[in-house]
């Protein structure tokens, strides 16, 4: 068990990358849209994508790609052609048309030029009905290296993120695809993912060979930007550049004050450096890997100050307070004052902020059967569950009705102002005949409310009568003696009742069986040991 509670723990940490100093992979987000390939398109070797549609001036017709081609005149001809492996597309009557590595809006020129040399005073309609099949190698740093067949219109994104090949320290920021010609070319896919840059996310051709790096370089931003994390090291890039990258500043970003922590060229020890938004941008600050930017949080800006009264006042709801300034008589007038039937003794304020409290000594001992607590644990206990976490204690009565101005605390964002209905009652539960609510009177002791209600019921404990404060929740020993209050409750508790006879019957019974069951043994045990 402590093992997994350790692995546990392990794994949440290592999914807080940007939150510890020692992270040394990238984080940001984009790298989890591969973490989920296909497994059969590994299996197969054969990634699916959608055909979608193509752009004429991007997209380099090959062998495999297929033509219709429509001829209109006097009578209309239709043609649907495919690209041999030489590059040429044959068409009947007029001959081969070399389009080998053109685009297909250059290609379409060609084919039309080539019609209008034999048909005169035509319409000529051309368009792409079926891709052709590229076969791409993805190789370095993934989790299956190897060849993959792909869709002709597929580009580098689609590798990258269908084939589930990338691992946690393939480099995003660096992948090379080389050509058939040897050509090498060096693509961002985080570039295209974050901004859209169709010029790092290329149309595939036939034979190119993707080569993933591994991460070696980080480099770490934090603080109020929208994407914060580390990310791969780019040679060249500046702090301006790496900022824009995480989805530039947020709304509350200190922009006068942005850290850029270093080391020291030995590696070793670390310095900081302080830059405007304008520095940055005047002066296009460069990054060192292992680089860590902090953009800082401006102190108390657009924090909402308001307070919530709710219940019976004229207009409940959402109030603006400047905190320490406005007092709890001012929200009250300006929320209406009370409605008529308001109970002003049982009107609460509770305080959310800088409330929350861990008690270690409440959390163990609710841990323990209320059979192996001792008194003092048990009173605490239910001290502790009756308190009302948060509560500012507030005599409402005394502010209102006497005006006593001590009362008139200051209030402070998100407090909660909560005025009840009077409760005009008082509440019978337990073991009397007819419980509920009885309508409250002054003179009225605890035996006359339950003469009221029917009298006792028959298993009744008439010697344990608790009365429950509506105010506080403080449970006390009932007495005629005892001033009730409206909407306290009064709780009469039920006698446990005795064992049913028959279920005492059988139970006897059994165990006057066992019992004779071990005389007969021993009895012949000891007839067996005498002959």
């Amino acid at each position: 068990m402590k093992f997994i509670k350790l692995v546990a723990v392990v794994i949440l940490l290592s999914c807080q990358g940007d939150l510890l100093f020692s992270q040394n992979l990238p984080s940001y987000q984009e790298r989890y849209l591969s973490a989920s390939g296909d497994s059969l398109a590994l299996k197969n070797s054969y990634i699916h994508t959608q055909n979608g549609s193509i752009d004429p001036k991007e997209y380099i017709l090959g062998p495999g790609d297929r033509l219709f081609i429509s001829v209109s005149g006097i009578q209309e001809i239709k043609y649907e052609l495919l690209i041999d492996h030489e590059g040429y597309l044959f068409i009947p009557k007029i001959g081969p048309v070399n389009i080998k590595n053109l685009s297909f809006a250059l290609a379409k020129e060609n084919i039309t030029a080539a019609i209008n040399k034999s048909y005169k005073n035509v319409d000529i309609f051309i368009s792409l009905i079926e891709l052709k099949r590229v076969k791409t190698s993805l190789l370095g740093d993934v989790k299956k290296p190897g060849s993959y067949m792909l869709p002709g219109n597929s580009r580098l994104s689609d590798v990258i993120i269908l084939s589930g090949c990338m691992t946690s320290t393939s480099n995003f920021r660096d992948i090379e695809i080389v050509n058939t010609e040897g050509i090498h070319k060096q693509y961002d896919i985080l570039e295209y993912l974050r901004f859209g840059d169709k010029n790092n996310d290329p149309i595939l051709k036939d034979d190119d060979a993707i080569f993933v790096d591994k991460t070696d370089k980080i480099i770490s931003i934090n603080g109020e930007v929208k994407y914060p994390g580390v990310y791969e090291f780019v040679k060249g890039e500046t702090a301006l550049d790496l900022i824009n990258l995480a989805g530039g500043y947020l709304t509350d970003s200190r922009i006068d004050t942005i850290e850029i922590v270093r080391f020291e060229p030995d590696g070793k020890n670390q310095y900081s450096l302080y830059y405007s938004r304008s520095d940055l941008i005047k002066r296009k600050v460069q990054v060192n890997y292992n680089d860590r930017i902090f953009i800082r949080k401006i102190p108390d800006y657009y924090i909402p100050k308001y307070v919530e009264v709710k219940g019976w006042v004229k207009y409940p709801g959402l109030y603006k307070i400047v905190e320490d300034k406005t007092a709890l008589k001012d929200i009250i007038e300006e929320a209406g004052g009370f409605r008529k039937d308001a109970s002003l003794k049982e009107s609460t304020l509770l305080r959310t902020m800088g409330t929350v409290e861990h008690d270690p000594e409440y959390e163990r001992i609710k841990e323990i059967p209320r059979k192996d607590m001792t008194d003092d644990e048990y009173d605490y206990f239910k001290a502790k569950s009756r308190e009302r976490t948060g509560s500012v204690v507030v005599d409402f009565s005394e502010l209102f009705r006497n005006n006593n101005m001590s009362e008139n605390v200051m209030l402070k964002r998100n407090d909660i102002i909560d005025v009840p209905e009077a409760k005009n009652y008082v509440t019978l539960i337990g073991q009397v005949v007819n419980p509920g609510n009885i309508i409250y009177k002054k003179e009225l002791n605890v035996d006359d409310y339950i003469k009221l209600a029917g009298g006792f019921g028959w298993r009744a404990v008439k010697g344990d009568v608790r009365v429950v404060r509506s105010t506080s929740g403080e449970w006390i020993d009932a007495g005629n003696d005892i001033q009730l209050n409206p909407g306290d409750v009064i709780w009469i508790p039920e006698n446990t009742p005795s064992p049913k006879f028959w279920d005492v019957f059988t139970t006897s019974l059994q165990i006057v069986g066992e019992v004779a069951s071990i005389i007969a043994a021993t009895v012949a045990i000891i007839v067996a040991s005498r002959s």
